[in-house]
C-alpha cells in the first residue's frame, strides 16, 4: 500500500495544519510557549513528581536541561548559542550535553570537545547530563561509590 502524502491527510481528516504542536514530541494537546524561546511545547510541568527527577515531561526538560532555558533563567543577554556566560559558567561536559540533548529546539553547532568525567574512587566514566553522581570539592563519585561515601558518614 503507497504511503499518503501528508497534504491528502489533511483533506481527508480536515485537521488545520496550522494547529500549533509541541516542537519537541509532536503533540497538539495542552500546550503553552516557552518562557526562554517562544517555542510550542507541552503545557505538562504539573504533572511532575518532586524529587523523582523523571524526564518525561517537555516543558520541564527544555527548561531544566538545555542552554535556551539555563540562559532565561540565568538572565544573561544575548543568544545562548555564543553567550561567553553560558560557555564558562558550566562544565564543558554539562555545556555540550545541556546544548545537545533531545530537549532543544535547537541543537549546539560545533560542540567543543572534553575528556569524560571519571569517578575518583573506582576511575569509572560518569554521563553527568544522565547518571546520578555526587561531588566533593573537586571530586565526582559514581551514584554507586557515592552511596559507599555517603554511608560511612551513618555509620559514625
Amino acid at each position: 500500500m503507497q504511503k499518503k502524502k501528508p497534504s491528502e491527510t489533511l483533506k481527508q481528516t480536515g485537521r488545520r495544519s496550522e494547529q500549533p504542536r509541541c516542537g519537541l514530541c509532536g503533540k497538539t494537546g495542552k500546550l503553552t510557549k516557552t518562557e526562554c524561546c517562544g517555542q510550542w511545547i507541552c503545557d505538562d510541568e504539573d504533572q511532575y513528581v518532586p524529587f523523582s527527577y523523571a524526564q518525561n515531561g517537555c516543558y520541564r526538560n527544555h527548561r531544566r536541561y538545555t542552554l535556551c532555558g539555563f540562559h532565561y533563567a540565568e538572565g544573561h543577554t544575548g543568544i545562548w548559542q555564543d553567550c561567553p556566560q553560558c560557555r564558562e559558567g558550566i562544565e564543558t561536559e554539562l555545556y555540550v550535553w545541556y546544548g545537545t540533548n533531545d530537549y532543544n529546539f535547537e541543537k549546539l553547532p560545533n560542540p567543543p570537545a572534553y575528556e569524560p568525567t571519571r569517578c575518583a574512587r573506582c576511575n569509572r566514566v560518569i554521563h553527568l547530563g544522565q547518571e546520578m553522581y555526587s561531588v566533593r570539592g573537586d571530586l565526582y563519585l559514581c551514584e554507586e561509590c557515592s552511596y559507599r561515601e555517603f554511608a560511612k558518614f551513618f555509620k559514625q
